[in-house]
């Protein structure tokens, strides 16, 4: 290959349409805007979503739900990932490592879902009630 000899791939470069050149092109005359209204005229144009003056559809619909933000820093592990996870002493960078929460997680919290049989330490970690009792049974501790 040489400089002289590189071009754009083919099929990637095509002719600009030159609209308003005469009947001929098929492009003359109102030079593909069809007749009158807001679209045909230079500088006509209208926001996303505008409907000529109807109310739009976005105020139309009532407003619904609420998410909050602080959302994506909770998290929360079953007693089964604990249970997999099989270390003696979990705290929130030990699972950040492991995968089971997001890296963005600053609130984790154990749920009672799945058998816990092994004994595990838990440090700056919540835990509900039913989990708690079940990290306990086990022989473990919530600190």
């Amino acid at each position: 290959m040489e400089l002289n000899s590189i071009q754009p791939a083919a099929g990637a470069k095509h002719a600009k349409r030159r609209v308003g050149r005469g009947i001929g092109s098929g492009l003359g005359k109102t030079a593909g805007r069809g007749h009158k209204g807001q679209k045909s005229r230079s500088g006509g144009y209208h926001k996303v979503g505008f409907e000529g003056g109807q109310m739009p559809l976005q105020r139309r619909l009532p407003k619904r739900g609420f998410k909050s933000a602080s959302l994506k820093f909770n998290a929360e592990v079953t007693l089964a990932a604990l249970e997999q996870l099989g270390l003696a002493e979990v705290d929130v960078l030990a699972l950040k490592q492991a995968g089971l929460v997001g890296q963005l997680a600053k609130v984790v919290k154990v749920i009672k879902a799945g058998e816990l049989t092994k004994s595990v330490k838990l440090t700056g970690i919540g835990a509900t009630a039913g989990a708690k009792a079940a990290i306990e049974a086990a022989g473990g501790s919530v600190a």
